[in-house]
């Protein structure tokens, strides 16, 4: 009977086991993940087996646990599938070795229960990762409209008081008035570049660089000057040109921008440099705010991650910076300034036209 082989040979199908998984993802291999899942999952085989009876509620609700337990643990819904092959296998394997007979009723019932664990599992895991997806647009989304009523409502009142009459163009009144239309259109940009993202939508495109940074330049200037802060753009040699999504690399240089704006020390100055050789571009944002904190670089890119006592936006930018330059070959990385500043560098391969 199957059910006694299995009961025989159980910590030798474990161990067995444990093997294919660690082979497979070292990572997900640890005792107590084996324990809690795969572990109880072969007890209620067995028993199954013993009894001859179809899989029980039991089962269908522990490989559901099983399925949420490796989602929270940030496991994919093939490590969920792939850890029940591997004790499938090692099953099978064993047997085969053993020159053990299975008959046609538990070979069927033994395959039935694999399905529904896993079928169980792979529901739960999926159902648990849609529902973080939508708690996670939904909280996105709050933020979003937070954001820019915050931003709208300071824009309509210094507007307001604009058009009484009682003070000029140049007083604080309309500089809250510029800084609440700039706030709001910087998270337009954002979330959309962050849609772009998540749709997967990507139009690459052949650019020169010279072209884009002049492009760049030109916001950056008015927003470096509402800020009293300067502004420093090295000249980009004409011909170098990098294939990307236009719009999202827009979207990533902003975004440094915008981070080294508001981090700067006041009256301090911003550079902005772009370097090439023969097979790479490099865009750099350099500022003065003194240098990182130590280990906070590692967290830089996290999403919804925010430094400093400045908390407007989202907290998203590096983190679309990041993506949106990965999507086209390249990487983001940062480089410390102990003291002075830190300068962030987008590094694109450069387009070869072809011959």
């Amino acid at each position: 009977m199957l059910h006694e082989f299995l009961s025989a040979n159980r910590t030798a199908i474990a161990d067995r086991t444990r093997a294919k998984i660690r082979a497979r993802a070292p990572l997900s291999a640890t005792e107590g993940e084996f324990t809690a899942g795969i572990s109880l999952f072969f007890d209620q085989l067995v028993d199954t087996l013993r009894v001859s009876q179809p899989p029980s509620p039991a089962m269908a609700q522990s490989a559901a646990e099983r399925g949420r337990d490796l989602l929270n643990r940030g496991f994919t819904v093939a490590q969920v599938v792939h850890d029940y092959g591997d004790l499938c296998e090692a099953v099978t394997e064993l047997a085969s070795e053993a020159n053990v007979l299975i008959s046609a009723t538990d070979f069927h019932l033994f395959n039935r229960c694999f399905h529904e664990a896993v079928g169980q599992a792979v529901k739960e895991h999926t159902r648990g990762r849609e529902q973080s997806i939508a708690d996670e647009g939904t909280a996105r989304l709050g933020d979003l409209s937070h954001e820019l009523r915050n931003a709208l409502g300071a824009a309509a009142i210094s507007f307001e008081v604009i058009k009484m009459g009682s003070v000029g163009l140049r007083g604080s009144t309309a500089a809250l008035h510029d800084r609440s239309l700039r706030r709001a259109l910087a998270l337009v940009n954002s979330s959309v570049a962050q849609v772009r993202l998540d749709s997967g939508v990507r139009a690459p495109e052949r650019v020169s660089v010279h072209q884009f940074i002049e492009e760049v330049e030109v916001g950056a200037f008015i927003e470096a000057s509402a800020r009293g802060l300067t502004l420093a753009v090295t000249p980009v040699e004409p011909g170098v040109e990098v294939k990307v999504d236009r719009p999202l690399l827009a979207a990533a240089v902003g975004n440094l921008l915008q981070n080294a704006f508001k981090f700067t020390r006041p009256h301090s100055q911003v550079s902005l440099k772009t370097s090439s050789t023969w097979d790479r571009v490099l865009i750099e944002v350099e500022d003065e705010c003194g240098g990182l904190p130590a280990g906070e670089s590692a967290d830089l890119f996290r999403r919804f991650a925010q430094r400093g006592r400045d908390r407007t936006g989202m907290g998203l930018g590096l983190s679309i910076c990041r993506k949106s330059v990965e999507g086209d070959g390249g990487e983001v990385r940062v480089r410390d300034m102990p003291g002075l500043g830190c300068v962030f560098v987008i590094d694109l391969p450069r387009h070869q036209p072809a011959p």
